[in-house]
């Protein structure tokens, strides 16, 4: 069995942007667009312990948001443009900035949960006194 080195704070947000392995940095993490492998080509790693649950579509939702909405009241204000020109303007801005980045901020969530050692919650019984 190969050990391997500690790997940098740095080291983890660029092997999670990239869509890598969170331990090695070899091997794909995705199988498809959003559909995580079983485990790492390259290491073996078993993808098991992967559990980000809602976390990138509401970072992503958040972001998106504030960049649609402020542009949107900016042009309304400013050009007050007829209805159709938001939604032609809005629908693939709101496309861009929320299927773009989802993969990377999925991953990049994957690799700070491996780097950070995280874990659900456990319940640990007092000693008796």
């Amino acid at each position: 069995m190969t050990t391997h080195p500690p790997v940098t704070l740095a080291q983890t947000v660029l092997r999670g942007l990239a869509c890598r392995c969170p331990r090695c940095g070899q091997g794909k993490l995705f199988d498809g667009f959003l559909n995580l492998r079983k485990r790492c080509e390259a290491c073996d790693l078993d993808y098991a312990f992967i559990d980000t649950g809602d976390g990138p579509a509401i970072f992503i939702m958040m972001l998106a948001g504030a960049i649609v909405v402020g542009a949107a009241l900016i042009v309304e204000v400013k050009y007050q443009p007829p209805f159709w020109v938001h939604a032609a303007l809005w629908g693939p801005l709101i496309l861009i900035t929320t299927l773009l980045p989802l993969r990377a901020m999925k991953s990049l969530l994957i690799a700070l949960q491996f780097h950070h050692k995280a874990a659900p919650g456990r319940l640990v019984d007092k000693a008796p006194r």
